[in-house]
């Protein structure tokens, strides 16, 4: 097993640019129904990742109940870069394994830090019973 028979392309999750408004996270969160989501610089490397308790935070933090206020914060103002570390697209499956019992997806670089997608916890743990149960028959 490797990354890749994990692999959720990019093209098949929702991220933010850390350009985009708060306002503009929090509608795209709240459309996914996600807690947290994969942010990306403009020229497709991984920024980091915003949860809802990060827009929360800077929502007290500075009084941001207008609209017009969230338009003016950018998801780069409330970006934390260590929050959920990627992994390498050559990632080992127990390092994979391990980054998953502490988060629910790992986003996935190549060795240039594009972003290529999400491995869920989700599809580690189905990937793993089907092959057990691969092993039985």
């Amino acid at each position: 097993m490797n990354v890749l028979m994990f692999l959720k392309d990019k093209k098949q999750v929702a991220y933010l640019y850390d350009t985009n408004t708060l306002r503009q996270g929090l509608k795209k969160m709240k459309a996914h129904g996600y807690t947290a989501i994969p942010v990306l610089r403009r020229d497709g490397t991984y920024a980091g990742s915003v949860s809802e308790g990060d827009f929360l935070r800077y929502i007290l933090d500075h009084s941001c109940e207008d609209i017009r206020e969230q338009e003016a914060a950018l998801i780069q103002d409330i970006i934390r870069p260590d929050f959920i570390q990627p992994v390498k697209i050559n990632a080992s499956m127990e390092y994979l394994f391990q980054c998953s019992m502490n988060q629910n997806f790992i986003p996935v670089t190549d060795d240039r830090n594009f972003f290529i997608g999400i491995v869920t916890r989700q599809d580690i743990i189905r990937g793993f019973l089907k092959e057990r149960q691969g092993d039985k028959i």
